[in-house]
């Protein structure tokens, strides 16, 4: 069964309103409510009326930020673009290599500024909100996969 053309512009839109880039909403809600999550380059294009270029700079997109995959479609030379039923907690869990950067660089930037200027709090502050996200991202991992559990064992 196919989405409604409407749902995945419905989906797109909400993804697009939250941040993520337009045609890498769509693919991805697209790719969402596909029956296997699984579709080609050409069946993207096709079902979003889009360029193959947009489709493939969108899957570029959705795989650094963890919300997709390319695979090599079986006996064949194509690629196919896959979503997991998981998606975000898969986007989610990269949290590392977005935050450790960031921390770093705050870290560096404390050090050029003394304890008692305005700038210093503010990437004291910066950093350790960003320290404790990503500390609490692991409990809250955690807890997502023991409610993940409920959820497939009741399905």
């Amino acid at each position: 069964m196919t989405a409604s053309p409407d749902f995945v512009e419905r989906m797109g839109s909400a993804l697009t309103h939250a941040g993520l880039p337009r045609v890498p909403s769509l693919v991805f809600s697209a790719l969402l409510v596909d029956d296997d999550g699984r579709m080609t380059a050409a069946e993207l294009a096709s079902r979003l009326d889009l360029s193959a270029g947009s489709i493939s700079g969108a899957v570029r997109y959705l795989e650094q930020v963890g919300m997709a995959r390319r695979e090599r479609e079986r006996g064949s030379r194509r690629d196919v673009y896959v979503v997991d039923d998981d998606a975000w907690h898969g986007a989610m869990m990269r949290h590392d290599q977005v935050y450790a950067p960031m921390v770093a660089a705050l870290s560096s930037g404390l050090a050029m500024y003394t304890a008692d200027s305005p700038v210093h709090r503010r990437l004291l502050v910066t950093r350790e909100f960003l320290t404790f996200i990503d500390d609490e991202m692991v409990a809250l991992a955690a807890r997502w996969e023991r409610r993940r559990a409920e959820i497939e064992a009741a399905t």
